[in-house]
């Protein structure tokens, strides 16, 4: 049952990181902000009206939309997982068995949530290009950086400096 309370710690962690993602996404145009994401369900919809000026852009736009819907492969791979921890939980006793469905489940459980957001960082890519093929044929430019999207939130790591004063 630890395996199942550490699945679960690990899911619910792991959603409030990842929260923030797509909800205050913003680019500045014009020394004004704009936000990238309507809401959950039209992502990069509030730059459609700068990169439907380039054609190019705008195929990269449809294609990054295209890519954040729902993907067969996570659904089959989520509920499978989800069916596999069912069925330890329910298994009765102390068996071999019941820990190799609760271990199994978690596991591809586990895997789908990374392959899901290794699809989704790529998927990134595309709107990123297309940010950069709008910028090198129109005005006015935009400006998205997505490492320093959100600055008031601190970065996760670790990080240090030495410094030095002198007096005279």
């Amino acid at each position: 049952m630890s395996t199942f309370r550490t699945f679960i710690l690990f899911i619910s962690l792991s959603s409030h990181i990842f929260a923030a993602d797509t909800c205050s996404r913003v680019a500045i145009i014009n020394q004004q902000e704009v936000l990238i994401d309507n809401n959950s369900n039209e992502l990069g919809e509030g730059l459609r009206f700068h990169l439907e000026k380039d054609p190019v852009a705008k195929g990269l736009l449809e294609e990054y939309q295209d890519g954040t819907k729902l993907r067969l492969v996570n659904t089959v791979m989520g509920s499978l997982g989800t069916g596999l921890m069912l069925t330890g939980i329910i298994a009765g006793g102390d068996s071999e068995q019941k820990k190799t469905f609760l271990i199994g489940g978690a596991t591809l459980m586990i895997l789908n949530f990374l392959v899901a957001k290794t699809l989704d960082n790529a998927n990134e890519q595309n709107l990123i290009e297309a940010i950069d093929e709008y910028n090198k044929r129109n005005y006015p430019k935009i400006y998205y950086n997505p490492e320093q999207n959100d600055q008031s939130q601190p970065s996760p790591g670790l990080s240090f400096s030495i410094g030095k004063t002198w007096t005279f």
